[in-house]
Order: structure tokens, then C-alpha cells, then sequence
């Protein structure tokens, strides 16, 4: 039993609820590959599921840390990699499920991460610089030393960005070239969901306003109430930091709104940087064209094998 089913792509392009209805169908397991949903207290803003969801099936590296705490994508790949080898021991399929590039092909591909200690006076220096507003900056400089490695981080994704310039400051080497590879000990499937560009532009804004609907504002209040900062690396995903301005009276509802909806078509954007449509590697299914029995077939046929 030494497979492992990926389903991957875009945000709002339905990932959870395929991988819950094929989990069920064949014995599986889910295992959360989004950098945001490990985090506890923020649930709506990342797309979260629901407790029902949480229950119709096992969910593995969800709700694992504190908003405020440090997490590298080493310790994720390890606790992923643990969680695979668990899940098969027990007969059962691992479903490897989020639109998290970094996580993803990290897992799949086996990254030999850099074992680089982190500087902390060098992070507080350009965690200062972001709470003056200098986050475009530094990603500016990461394009400049890095061009490669920029490419691949969401520009507002400034944990990745500051590692990747620590990385190079430490190393004296580019983030990029210290990827090596050494393949996984199984099997994958990687099932791709995408849409028409303009298709997925739809469906992230309505999800917005389910979001808006379920009490994101509400939320994110909570979490300023609690001492959760918005300028923890944890809310640099889209909408936290637009949510918190709106409640510290910097602007309207609707401008959050708008940010946040024009943001997450930037991301979505930028998520096609780590998916790419021609990637031989992914078989990937038009949501709003394809049947579930077309992906159910492909999944029964990689099972056989």
C-alpha cells in the first residue's frame, strides 16, 4: 500500500470536498497541505472545514500550532512524511490535499531542505521593515538575488520570503539551488482541479462573501483579542491583515473586500507558478466541465496498478 493521492491546483476550485468523497469511497485519509490551515483560531479565513467535514473523515496536520509560533517547512515535511508511513501501515490511502505549493512538492518530490539554523536578529530586523510596510521591498530584493526562488513564493507570503533571504545571507548561496531532490519511498497520483481563469475569479469572490457571511470579520477580531498581531507571518494569508485594517478603522468593509478579492486572484495566479497546466506530472480535470466518475476512474486505475 505504499501509495499516496495528491489532489492539488488553485484555491475555490473544490479540493476539500473531492478528497472527502474519495477518501470515503477508498479507505483514505486526508493529510492538509495548506500553509494556512495549520494554524489554530483561524478557520474561516483559510477555508478551513467544517467540523462535519473534520469528522466524515480523518484529518491529519490541522490545527497544530499556535498562530505565533514558528513552523519550516522541514518540520513539515517530516510530520507529513510520518503521517504517510502511518496511514499506510494501517492499509489505509493517504489523500495529500491543498493548494500550498511549497508543502506539496516538497512532500512529492522529496526536498533535501537545507539544514540552516535561523538568524533571529537578521528575521527581526526584516520582520520590523514588513510592520513599517516594507514587505513589497523585500521581496523586491529576493527577485534580485534570487529570481528563481522568487518566482516560486507568493509575494505576500513574507515567512517564505524572509527565510529564502536568510537562507542566502547564511549560505552565501541562492534559496533555489539549495532544493535537492531525493524521491519519496512511494507511488503518486497527483489529480489537478483548475477551471477557466475567469471561472475561478468567480468562484474565489463568492467565497469571500460566504466567508464575510460566516463572521470573518468576527474572527479576526477574536484574534486581535487574543494578542494575535497582524503582522505574524501567520496573517499574511489574504484577508486577515485586510480585515484587521478594516477594524482598526485604515478602511472600509468594502475596500477590505476588494483587497481581499483582487488579492486572491493574484494568488491564484501565482499558484499556476507551482502547478503549471503542462506539467505531464498532473492529471488535471476542468471542474466545471469534468464528471467526479472521470476522476473516480483515474483513481480506481492507479489503484489497481
Amino acid at each position: 500500500m505504499n501509495k499516496l493521492i495528491a489532489i492539488i491546483g488553485p484555491t475555490a476550485t473544490g479540493k476539500t470536498k473531492l478528497a472527502i468523497e474519495l477518501a470515503l469511497q477508498f479507505n483514505g485519509e486526508i493529510i492538509n497541505a495548506d500553509s494556512r490551515q495549520i494554524y489554530r483560531y483561524m478557520d474561516i479565513g483559510t477555508a478551513k472545514p467544517i467540523k462535519e467535514e473534520l469528522a466524515a473523515v480523518p484529518h491529519h496536520l490541522v490545527d497544530i500550532i499556535e498562530p505565533d509560533k514558528e513552523f519550516s517547512l522541514a518540520e513539515y515535511q517530516q510530520l507529513t512524511d510520518k503521517t504517510i508511513q502511518d496511514i499506510q501501515t494501517r492499509g489505509k490511502i493517504p489523500f495529500l490535499v491543498g493548494g500550498s505549493g511549497l508543502y506539496v512538492w516538497a512532500v512529492l518530490e522529496g526536498w533535501v531542505i537545507p539544514k540552516i539554523a535561523p538568524d533571529h536578529g537578521f528575521r527581526q530586523e526584516l520582520e520590523q521593515r514588513v510592520g513599517m510596510g516594507q514587505g513589497a521591498e523585500l521581496y523586491a530584493d529576493l527577485r534580485q538575488i534570487d529570481p528563481a526562488a522568487a518566482e516560486k513564493i507568493d509575494p505576500h507570503n513574507i515567512r517564505r520570503v524572509i527565510r529564502a533571504l536568510e537562507v542566502n545571507k547564511l549560505s552565501e548561496t541562492p534559496f533555489s539551488e539549495l532544493q535537492k531532490k531525493q524521491p519519496p519511498p512511494f507511488q503518486t497520483l497527483i489529480i489537478g482541479l483548475t477551471a477557466d481563469r475567469q471561472g475561478l475569479y468567480r468562484r474565489a469572490d463568492e467565497r469571500a462573501d460566504k466567508m464575510l457571511k460566516k463572521g470573518f470579520v468576527e474572527e479576526v477580531q477574536t484574534l486581535q483579542k487574543m494578542g494575535y498581531s497582524l503582522n505574524l507571518p501567520a496573517m499574511s494569508g489574504i484577508g486577515y491583515r485586510e480585515i484587521g485594517q478594516y477594524l482598526n478603522g485604515k478602511m472600509t468593509l468594502d475596500a477590505a473586500v476588494y483587497k481581499i478579492k483582487t488579492g486572491t486572484h493574484r494568488f491564484i495566479r501565482h499558484q499556476y507558478a507551482w502547478f503549471r497546466l503542462k506539467d505531464e506530472h498532473i492529471n488535471w480535470f476542468d471542474v466545471e466541465k469534468v464528471p467526479d466518475l472521470e476522476i473516480n476512474r483515474t483513481v480506481t486505475e492507479f489503484l489497481k496498478q
